[in-house]
């Protein structure tokens, strides 16, 4: 067989480049709504449908406008949700999803409206209502999150609250455009859910990722800041594991140094304060303990110097320092020195006499 003479390739070239300018107008075509004339396609597309199936489909449409112009609401989402069930391949479908959802929206129906919009997006991502879209979601998820109620039920009583639902928007959201700005805007609203909610380790998530994915944003040292408190929020005291103290200082020192002239650098300053001093104590009651009940002079020094590590220029630092005196002291049987001045010493056992 003979290979197909070079000659044919332009011809196959302008064929090509014929398809992709009609697949472009179609693309770019549009629904136009008149009162007088009904729904009309706009860039010479096609609707996709075909004979009778296509008349129906515009037919279905035109009734579902009319009933929305007329205020009847209930009856135009039904006839839009039956245009984008039974002609999902048409130009109409998309359309169909959107106004429904604009409506379900203004009857307050926020969970079938964010349902309506997704449709959209999930089915037909190349709308040229994508940001708007987008938009709208975000807006039904931060109503939801605010606490925002939908339908009355009956007629008479208030609908639920869904800040969980809220959260799971957020989620989508994030799904649907990660490189939105909307995108940080939602990790920071997850984590907030997430707070309110009481799931503080789901918070704690929500701010790391968005210190790992958008460090670059206007909201990355509210990210760092919220962190930090969070963490320093699960401390329970000098008694108890200090591992969400070390998280706290980590995140508190990481802002003072990445944003050193941010309004909120002074509560950076006092949290810090507060987890240093706080895992200070902390060393300072184990050496204690070590050294008053259990005699262990190597155990207490070791937990002294780390006292003195976690806050040098703290007032706990100096009591450290005047314990270790006392430890040296004690290990190699000598008085133990006097205290320094303004530093506390244990309270002496009380001892009863029995006559």
């Amino acid at each position: 067989m003979r290979p197909a003479p070079v000659r044919r390739l332009p011809v196959v070239l302008s064929i090509l480049f014929s398809v992709c300018c009609l697949l472009t107008a179609i693309a770019r075509a549009d629904l136009v709504w008149n009162p007088q004339t009904g729904w009309s396609l706009e860039g010479g597309a096609l609707s996709g449908l075909a004979g009778a199936e296509g008349r129906n489909a515009l037919d279905q449409m035109n009734k579902a406008r009319t009933a929305e112009e007329s205020g009847s609401s209930r009856s135009a989402i039904k006839s839009y949700q039956s245009v984008a069930k039974r002609y999902p391949n048409s130009i109409y479908a998309p359309e169909a999803l959107y106004r429904s959802a604009r409506l379900r929206l203004s009857r307050k129906e926020f969970t079938k409206a964010f349902e309506d919009f997704q449709q959209v997006l999930a089915r037909y991502p190349n709308t040229r209502r994508f940001n708007e879209i987008v938009g709208e979601q975000y807006r039904i998820a931060s109503a939801l999150l605010d606490g925002a109620r939908g339908r009355m039920l009956l007629g008479l009583l208030p609908g639920f609250t869904q800040r969980d639902k809220a959260i799971e928007y957020f989620e989508t959201i994030l799904a649907n455009a990660p490189y939105s700005d909307y995108a940080p805007l939602s990790l920071m609203n997850v984590a907030r859910g997430h707070q309110r909610l009481g799931n503080t380790a789901e918070a704690i998530d929500a701010l790391d990722r968005m210190i790992n994915n958008y460090s670059q944003t206007l909201l990355a040292p509210d990210a760092y800041l919220k962190l930090a408190q969070t963490h320093a929020a699960l401390v329970d005291g000098p008694y108890y594991d200090q591992g969400s103290t070390k998280e706290a200082i980590t995140y508190f020192t990481d802002f003072m140094l990445l944003f050193p002239s941010d309004t909120n650098i002074s509560a950076a300053e006092k949290g810090l304060d507060g987890m240093k001093t706080m895992l200070a104590e902390s060393k300072m009651r184990m050496a204690d303990f070590y050294f008053y009940k259990r005699s262990n002079y190597k155990a207490a020094r070791v937990f002294y110097n780390e006292a003195i590590t976690a806050y040098p220029e703290s007032a706990i630092a100096q009591r450290a320092k005047s314990r270790l005196a006392e430890v040296e002291a004690k290990a190699n049987n000598q008085p133990a020195p006097a205290p320094a001045p303004g530093t506390e010493q244990p309270a002496k056992k009380k001892r009863f006499f029995f006559f």
